[in-house]
C-alpha cells in the first residue's frame, strides 16, 4: 500500500522536472540573453539619439567643428521633443516620419554646405550651385574613368538615401522610446529647457564661441532660405544692369583706338590666386620666378605692371571669373552667367570686334559644344580640346599643356599677318587641380601637333598618390602654377614683339591650399613691349615688374572692362 500511494507522487515530481531542452521557468529573473536584448537596445537608443545630436548641432564649416560643438543643448531637439510627446500613438508616428525626413534631407544639406566651404569658402547655394556638380562630375571622370565615377556616384546615392533612412529610423525608436516613459521624458524635456534659457539669458558658453544653449539648426535653416529669398530677388534686375553699359552703343571707330594693329591676348591662369604669392612654401618657388622673368622681358625691351583684382569667385567656378572680367559685371553664380549668356551686354571681346579685330576663344577644357557660349561671345574662331588639332597625350585634368595652346595660338592665328589684328582669349589649364602629372617644357620649335609631349605624363606623380598627402598637393600646385607661368614668359619672350600685349591674370584661389577665410584676389598683369602700351595705365597705380607687392592696388574683377576700355579709348 505504501509503495502504490507513493507512485502518483513520482509521477507528479517527474512530470514537473523540466527535460533536456525545455525552458526553465522565469521566476522574475532575467532569461539568457534577455540581458544581451536590453543592452543591444539601449545602444541602439543612445546611437539614435547621437545622430539625432548630430543633425541638430554638427556645424557645416570643417573649420567649426569641435566636442565642445555637440555637447550643447539644441532648441530644436526640445521643441520635437515637447511636440512629439503630446501627440497621441498613431499622429506621433507620423509626426516622427515627417521629422526625420526633414532632418535627413537638413543633414545632407548641411554635408554640402561643408564641402563648398572646403573647396569653394562658400555654402551651397540650392538654388544656383548644380552647376558645380557637373563640373565636378567632369573632374572626377577625369581622373579615375567613366566606370569608377559611375560606381563613386551610386555610392553618393545609397550613401544620402541610408542617411534619410536611418535618421527616420532614428527619431521613431527615440520618440516610442520617450512615449513610454513619459514622465521620465517630459522631466527630462523640462529641465533642459529650463537649462537653455538660462543659458541663452546669461550667455553661457561650454567653450569660446561655443554657445550651451544652441540654436545652429535653426540659423542654417533661417540663413538657406534667406539666401534662396536674396536669388531669386536677384534675378529680377539683371536685365536692367546688363542694360546700364555707358559702352553699349559707343561706335567701334571711339574705341581701343590706343591698341590699334596689335595683338591683343587675355590669357587666364587657371587657379592662379594670391596665395601663390603670399604663402611661404609657394612663394618662395613663384616669386622667383617672377623675378627673374621680369629681369629676362626687361632685358628683351619688354615691360610689365601688375596688381590684383578681387574675384567673383573662390576655388573653382572659372567660369564666372571669366565672365566678369569679359562683361563688367558682377558674375558670382550659375544664374546670373545664365542670365549673362541669354543678353545682348557689350564684352571685351564684343568691343574688339566691333573696333575691328579678329576675335579668337580658344578653351582646352571643353570636350563638348559650348552653343550658348559661342552666341554671346560670337567670336570669329571658336578652338576646344576637339578642333585645336592636339595629338598628345592629357595631363590629368588638363586636355593638353599650356605650351601646346599658346604655339598653337602662335602658329594659327597671331603669325597669320595677313589678316586683321587678333583680340584671343586662351585659358590655360595645366595649374588646373589635381596638379599631377604636370609637362614640361620644351623647344618651342618642337611643340608640332603636340606627340613630343608623350612620355611626359609617365614621368609624374599619379594624382591618387599626391592626394593623399596635403603638403604634397601644395608642393603639386606651386610646381604646376611655376609650370604655367614659366610657359607664359616663355611665351613672351619667343613671340614677343613691338605688336603683342598680353593680359595674363588668374581666375580664383585655388582650392584646398587656400586657407578658409583667405581674400578672393588673384594677381593681374599687363606686358607690353611698346612702351605707349604701359604709359596709357601709368596712372592706375599698379606696380612695375610681373609680381605685384603687397601694397599693390586691388580692384574688383567687374571693374577691370569699363578702366581697360577707358585707358585705351583714345
Amino acid at each position: 500500500m505504501v509503495g502504490n500511494i507513493g507512485l502518483p507522487l513520482v509521477r507528479r515530481v517527474r512530470r514537473r522536472t523540466p527535460v533536456a531542452g525545455a525552458a526553465l521557468p522565469d521566476f522574475g529573473l532575467p532569461r539568457p540573453g534577455r540581458r544581451q536584448h536590453v543592452v543591444a537596445n539601449r545602444i541602439l537608443t543612445a546611437l539614435a539619439a547621437l545622430l539625432v545630436l548630430f543633425a541638430l548641432l554638427a556645424p557645416d564649416d570643417l573649420s567649426s567643428f569641435s566636442v565642445a560643438a555637440l555637447a550643447r543643448v539644441p532648441v530644436e531637439g526640445l521643441v520635437i521633443g515637447a511636440f512629439l510627446l503630446v501627440l497621441p500613438p498613431r499622429p506621433r508616428r507620423v509626426a516622427a516620419v515627417v521629422v526625420g525626413l526633414g532632418l535627413g534631407l537638413f543633414t545632407l544639406m548641411k554635408a554640402l554646405d561643408t564641402g563648398f566651404y572646403a573647396t569653394l569658402e562658400k555654402p551651397f547655394d540650392p538654388i544656383y550651385d548644380w552647376s558645380f556638380f557637373h563640373a565636378g562630375v567632369e573632374f572626377l571622370a577625369g581622373q579615375i574613368g567613366d566606370a569608377a565615377t559611375i560606381a563613386a556616384l551610386a555610392g553618393a546615392g545609397v550613401l544620402a538615401l541610408a542617411v534619410v533612412v536611418f535618421m527616420v529610423l532614428a527619431v521613431l525608436r527615440l520618440s516610442r522610446v520617450a512615449a513610454g516613459r513619459r514622465t521620465g521624458a517630459t522631466r527630462v524635456v523640462a529641465v533642459l529647457s529650463v537649462v537653455w534659457i538660462v543659458s541663452s539669458v546669461f550667455g553661457v558658453e561650454i567653450a569660446p564661441g561655443q554657445p550651451l544653449a544652441a540654436q545652429s539648426a535653426a540659423a542654417l535653416a533661417y540663413g538657406d532660405l534667406r539666401q534662396v529669398g536674396a536669388d531669386l530677388r536677384d534675378q529680377r534686375p539683371f536685365a536692367e544692369v546688363a542694360a546700364d553699359d555707358a559702352f553699349r552703343t559707343t561706335p567701334g571707330a571711339h574705341l581701343l583706338n590706343g591698341l590699334r594693329g596689335k595683338n591683343v591676348v587675355l590669357t587666364f591662369v587657371e587657379s592662379y590666386g594670391r596665395v601663390a604669392l603670399d604663402d611661404p612654401v609657394i612663394g618662395a618657388k613663384i616669386g622667383p620666378t617672377l623675378d627673374a622673368g621680369t629681369a629676362e622681358l626687361r632685358a628683351a625691351g619688354i615691360g610689365a605692371k601688375s596688381a590684383y583684382l578681387s574675384s567673383s569667385t573662390f576655388g573653382g567656378g572659372s567660369w564666372l571669373a571669366h565672365s566678369t572680367v569679359q562683361s563688367g559685371m558682377w558674375i558670382d553664380n550659375q544664374q546670373r552667367y545664365n542670365d549673362l549668356l541669354a543678353s545682348d551686354r557689350l564684352t571685351l571681346g564684343g568691343a574688339f570686334q566691333r573696333a575691328g579685330w579678329r576675335t579668337v576663344w580658344n578653351v582646352p577644357a571643353h570636350t563638348k559644344d559650348w552653343p550658348e557660349g559661342q552666341k554671346f561671345y560670337h567670336p570669329d574662331a571658336y578652338y576646344d580640346a576637339r578642333s585645336i588639332g592636339y595629338h598628345g597625350p592629357g595631363f590629368a585634368y588638363a586636355t593638353m599643356p599650356d605650351q601646346f595652346s599658346l604655339s598653337m595660338l602662335q602658329r594659327k592665328e597671331l603669325a597669320n599677318t595677313a589678316q586683321r589684328p587678333v583680340m584671343a582669349e586662351i585659358d590655360l589649364v595645366s595649374s588646373h587641380a589635381p596638379w599631377s602629372p604636370r609637362p614640361w617644357l620644351v623647344d618651342w620649335n618642337q611643340v608640332g601637333d603636340g606627340s613630343v609631349f608623350a612620355p611626359q605624363p609617365a614621368a609624374g606623380e599619379a594624382p591618387e598618390s599626391v592626394w593623399k598627402d596635403p603638403e604634397k598637393i601644395r608642393e603639386a600646385y606651386r610646381d604646376a602654377t611655376d609650370y604655367s607661368l614659366k610657359t607664359v614668359i616663355s611665351f613672351v619672350k619667343q613671340y614677343g614683339d613691338d605688336n603683342l600685349v598680353l593680359v595674363f591674370l588668374g581666375d580664383h584661389q585655388p582650392p584646398v591650399v587656400t586657407p578658409q577665410g583667405a581674400v578672393h584676389d588673384v594677381p593681374i598683369t599687363i606686358v607690353a613691349k611698346d612702351p605707349k602700351v604701359l604709359d596709357r595705365i601709368a596712372g592706375w597705380g599698379w606696380e612695375d615688374g610681373l609680381r605685384p607687392g603687397a601694397k599693390a592696388p586691388i580692384w574688383k574683377m567687374d571693374s577691370f572692362r569699363d578702366r581697360f576700355l577707358n585707358a585705351f579709348a583714345h
